[in-house]
């Protein structure tokens, strides 16, 4: 007769074997989302195309995030976690056979689109299997390990694609290859994954209108972690779109593998920083973001006035350290204010702020560079991010409490 000890510690491993196989998802998925970091400077002598192309290829990715933020948010609570999850994976498979197949920037922008539907899905549904699978009450725990989790994902996507496309032939298509092999095993895993909704629904019976809004009463209260969020994924979004060409251009490194490890840097000191601060209250490290992203991004644009590469690790090591806390800081902080018959809604409003952060900077220092120079676009974009943060950091001493 088994005992309720050994009980416990089966379903101990099975939940931990199982969270592995989330983790997993959850890193695959977001690795398909850098692997063109080092890539863009190969496709944009391939196809003849502009920076300022550049980085609305790049930027579209946003679309399929929002998509999935806006429309597909709650399909795992009514369909099942695995189900959902398939379903992500499916358009990871396909987002990855357009970018292996590509032959021009359409190809590029259909499979950013679909990367990045497929990313909101997966990533939302996994977060919350998460929290699911893992035993005791504290499910703070499925936060940190989802988050690091997807920095790691990031930085192995980047330096993975970088080393093949300086050291390997067809890196265009080489990267896809692999990256369609990864996504096949992990699919193998979900699908062997138990499921944790006891009773999944039909796809007909879920909705898929979008809810998002701010309650006026945390309006004021929502600002700094807003822009927090905003400022975190900005300095995310300007590495993973221009710092190869920054490289390239104006430090003189035109190594891929350089170019793929520089993004590499930037995820894991944001997944160690994730982790080694999880004492840290989420107020404290909001504020601490907001104010480093001031010196974070004076190192950057001092990097490319004076072409230094030691100068450039340093901001990049400086910049994860900003983004993790500003990610990590800014989420908790909307979960304890937002009330909780609207937390979902509220959450769903930071994660906006997020994708814009991501997407919308990266554009406008395409432009700037094209009209200007890169270091002039660069400093315009940490002039931006200290007005920001300057603001956010009055909103956050006085509202988040």
């Amino acid at each position: 007769m088994t005992s309720n000890a050994e009980t416990m510690t089966r379903d101990n491993e099975l939940g931990g074997r199982a969270g592995m196989a989330v983790a997993a998802m959850i890193a695959g998925l977001f690795a398909g989302s850098t692997a063109l970091t080092p890539l863009y400077v190969i496709y944009k002598q391939a196809f003849g195309f502009s920076q300022i192309t550049l980085t609305l290829v790049y930027a579209v990715y946003v679309v399929g995030n929002l998509g999935a933020l806006l429309m597909f948010g709650r399909l795992s609570d009514g369909i099942g976690r695995r189900p959902a999850a398939l379903a992500a994976m499916a358009v990871a498979v396909v987002s990855a056979l357009v970018f292996l197949l590509a032959e021009n920037v359409a190809w590029l922008d259909v499979a950013r689109i679909l990367s990045g539907l497929g990313i909101g899905v997966g990533a939302g549904t996994g977060t919350a299997w998460l929290a699911e699978l893992i035993e005791g009450e504290d499910k703070s725990r499925a936060a940190v390990i989802a988050t690091s989790t997807n920095f790691v994902g990031l930085g192995l996507g980047a330096l993975v694609s970088g080393l093949l496309g300086e050291y390997a032939p067809w890196p265009l298509r080489l990267t896809f290859a692999v990256y369609l092999a990864l996504l096949v095993v992990v699919t193998l895993l979900i699908w062997r994954t138990r499921e944790t909704v006891s009773r999944p629904g039909r796809l007909a019976d879920v909705s898929l209108q979008p809810r998002l809004s701010v309650p006026a009463d945390i309006r004021a209260a929502f600002v700094a972690p807003a822009v927090t969020g905003f400022g975190a994924m900005a300095l995310v979004g300007f590495y993973a779109a221009l710092a190869p060409s920054i490289l390239a251009q104006q430090l003189h490194v035109a190594n891929h593998a350089e170019a793929g490890g520089l993004f590499f840097e930037l995820s894991i000191v944001a997944a160690v920083t994730i982790l080694g601060t999880t004492r840290l209250s989420s107020r404290a490290g909001m504020l601490a973001a907001l104010a480093l992203m001031i010196p974070a991004v004076a190192l950057v644009v001092a990097a490319q006035i004076f072409a230094s590469m030691s100068l450039m690790i340093a901001a990049t090591a400086l910049c994860g350290v900003t983004a993790a806390l500003g990610y990590r800081g800014g989420l908790q902080v909307v979960n304890q204010i937002a009330p909780a018959d609207r937390r979902a809604e509220v959450v769903s409003a930071f994660f906006i702020c997020c994708f814009c952060g991501n997407a919308l900077p990266v554009i406008g220092i395409g432009l700037l560079s094209s009209w200007t120079s890169a270091a002039t676009a660069s400093l315009a974009f940490a002039g931006m991010i200290t007005v920001f943060s300057v603001v956010a950091l009055g909103f956050g001493a006085k509202y988040a409490r």
